[in-house]
């Protein structure tokens, strides 16, 4: 039993720490000339139907609590996890929340934000962007690596409202940024930076700032139509860059993280937990 009890006292720690480190920072309105400046995240997958680790609703709080004023929830061929999302932002006036899914096809992915009726994943990309504009929703290459430039030539490139610059697949040792940053010079499109979320890591991890006239999903979707996003991917800057000047030393600053308390809060509660297990493991065998 002696170590039972430095193993309730490190959880405690670990306990407490993590609650006042996990608090929604505040932070104030942020403008840049006319327009408002928004961080948003396009690109988000929530369960149960697609492959993540919580819930829409959840999903909702944890974007309000890393900073983000709007969010794309796509899951994968289907609505209903965006819908979910968009209610209860509203109901709780939470974030903007576009419904929204990742047209998930064999030769490209596409985000379709927006929208209220499944996408086809059978359609070509041209087809599948037509489908979505018709729905007033706005079309983005999601992680649009060499293996699908090809399904996205010639009208299916002109019509995309966006396409991902930043992703977390960039971080890989292979060349996918010089693919990402290629594709979005082609494209001519909207520079997005989404974390393609399903669990690991933090939401926002890459994302995109917004320059808008109204904090509204008709606000957001009509500044990415318009091209005025902005990109900040260690130390490169994708988009218009008087924009990005306006928004001043502002979008330079890191997403906002646990600091130190979640760094205490998670080393006790491993010690907390190894202690936990040693007191279990280290008791006396039972006599008969």
């Amino acid at each position: 039993m002696r170590f039972a009890a430095p193993s309730a006292c490190l959880l405690a720690v670990a306990a407490l720490t993590g609650a006042v480190a996990d608090r929604t920072p505040r932070r104030s309105p942020w403008t840049a000339g006319e327009y408002r400046v928004l961080t948003g995240d396009f690109h988000i997958h929530t369960f149960p139907f697609s492959a993540s680790t919580i819930s829409p609703w959840d999903m909702v709080l944890e974007a309000r609590h890393r900073g983000l004023d709007a969010i794309a929830i796509t899951g994968h061929n289907e609505t209903l996890s965006g819908k979910a999302g968009r209610w209860f932002a509203r109901l709780i006036g939470g974030p903007v929340v576009l419904a929204g899914e990742e047209v998930h096809g064999p030769h490209y992915h596409l985000i379709a934000a927006g929208i209220e009726r499944t996408v086809d994943w059978r359609l070509s990309a041209a087809a599948a962007i037509a489908e979505v504009h018709r729905q007033g929703g706005i079309a983005i290459a999601a992680h649009p690596t060499y293996q699908s430039w090809k399904a996205f030539e010639g009208p299916a490139m002109q019509d995309l409202d966006g396409t991902e610059v930043a992703q977390p697949i960039a971080f890989h040792p292979q060349n996918q940024t010089w693919e990402l940053a290629e594709f979005f010079r082609r494209s001519g499109a909207a520079p997005i930076g989404s974390s393609d979320w399903h669990g690991m890591g933090p939401v926002g991890l890459c994302r995109t700032f917004l320059f808008v006239k109204d904090v509204s999903e008709t606000g957001v979707m009509e500044a990415i139509r318009a091209h005025r996003t902005v990109v900040v991917d260690r130390g490169r800057v994708y988009g218009n860059l008087d924009l990005a000047r306006a928004a001043g030393p502002r979008l330079w600053t890191p997403p906002p993280g646990s600091g130190i308390l979640g760094w205490i809060s998670g080393l006790c509660g491993v010690l907390g937990l190894l202690f936990a297990a040693l007191a279990v493991f280290s008791k006396p065998a039972r006599r008969w």
